[in-house]
């Protein structure tokens, strides 16, 4: 259930929530490792980085979207195998452990990685319910389906943890 976002990580720029301009002034390697916080795709965020400097947050966005939509399978692999799934709260029910545990194994056992979903807009207290409730719709997806809403999932991800990277503090 990764929801974190990449404003929160720290790295060679200390927090990465740096203002497009630092981002657009930084040095390249240490954008990359701050976009692979984000999208763990070395080429996306080789390709973000290259082409710097972006006007505004909406050029990045757009240039975000497009180099995750130019990506090879083996790209997007690697990606995703950069997410992990969030446990929940040490204080949640153990019932909802449990279905969450059981939930992501089944999904993992049919589709070979971890199961990815952008939780923007949805209140934390509704995360649990909306993961269970998505794991098990997804589960009658085909791999061809499924690896489309992943992707698709995946492009949300990024798009919200490359608003925390440039978002000033």
């Amino acid at each position: 259930m990764p929801v974190q976002s990449c404003g929160q990580a720290a790295g060679p720029l200390g927090p990465y929530a740096f203002g497009l301009r630092r981002f657009n002034a930084a040095p390249a390697a240490d954008v990359e490792a701050a976009l692979l916080d984000c999208f763990g795709s070395h080429r996306w965020a080789q390709r973000l980085a290259a082409h710097r400097p972006y006007p505004d947050l909406d050029a990045l966005l757009a240039a975000a979207d497009e180099a995750g939509y130019d990506l090879s399978l083996t790209e997007r692999a690697e990606a995703l195998a950069a997410e992990a799934s969030t446990a929940l709260a040490p204080d949640a029910a153990p019932s909802a452990h449990l279905a969450l545990a059981a939930a992501h194994a089944a999904y993992e056992s049919k589709f070979g990685h971890v199961f990815v979903i952008c939780l923007d807009g949805v209140r934390p207290a509704e995360h649990p319910a909306q993961v269970l409730a998505s794991i098990l719709a997804r589960m009658d997806h085909d791999p061809d389906q499924e690896r489309v809403v992943t992707a698709d999932e995946m492009r949300r991800l990024a798009r919200g943890r490359v608003v925390g990277l440039v978002s000033s503090q």
